[in-house]
């Protein structure tokens, strides 16, 4: 009796046996396959081609969305250094605060920012960034051990920036060590699409490190 081949089994010894359709060349051209391109039947040769075809544009795709990802996050690393010389050449004290928001529209293209510090020096109790702040709010942003990018879900925080009612998508940036936060840096769009939490936070946690430095002066 013949054994009953099944298709496992043929794999196998094709695998077994890569030197098969140079032997058996003739059958390169006999084999005959349906494509899912076409709906017709194909030799296994150009159903090889079509596959090698579909694996080198998956393979473009996937570079080209690499080179855009790349190109997004240099202009981000661009926009991060002119942010930090604008902070170097700042007046320092008071003005910081002012700088540091007024950089982060001018450079990110925020529509809306503000920021809010506590425990500041005696000298700077009045400033418009050591006010309005409550325990609750402290406490949230004490609680942050990460930036919170998203909705804006009617947040405190949120209203402290000039035009509140209209932002919809928010970025709420702690200021220090979690757990010894002294500040809070908002970020407010009226687009929802803005910041939402798919969004990586990488390039925003090195924006709340540098603020927290360059603010902690300001501290008592």
């Amino acid at each position: 009796m013949t054994a009953t081949l099944d298709s496992a089994a043929v794999a196998q010894f094709l695998i077994d046996h890569p030197q098969f359709f140079e032997e058996q060349a003739a059958l390169l051209g006999e084999v005959k396959l349906s494509s899912p391109l076409t709906g017709r039947a194909v030799s296994l040769q150009e159903r090889q081609m079509e596959v090698m075809r579909d694996k080198y544009r998956a393979l473009e795709l996937r570079l080209s969305d690499l080179s855009r990802r790349a190109e997004e996050n240099a202009g981000i690393a661009n926009r991060f250094h002119a942010w930090t010389q604008a902070l170097l050449v700042s007046g320092g004290g008071a003005a910081m605060a002012r700088d540091l928001a007024d950089g982060l529209r001018t450079h990110f293209a925020v529509p809306q920012v503000t920021l809010r510090l506590w425990n500041v020096a005696p000298e700077h109790a009045g400033a418009w960034f050591a006010s309005g702040v409550s325990d609750d709010a402290r406490i949230f942003a004490n609680s942050l051990r990460a930036p919170y990018c998203g909705p804006n879900n009617d947040f405190e925080a949120v209203r402290w920036l000039d035009d509140a009612a209209s932002v919809r998508s928010t970025v709420m940036l702690p200021l220090g060590p979690h757990g010894q936060t002294f500040g809070l840096l908002v970020l407010g769009s009226p687009d929802l699409e803005r910041f939402t939490t798919a969004m990586a936070t990488d390039f925003l946690v090195h924006i709340a490190a540098t603020a927290s430095t360059a603010l902690a002066p300001l501290r008592a």
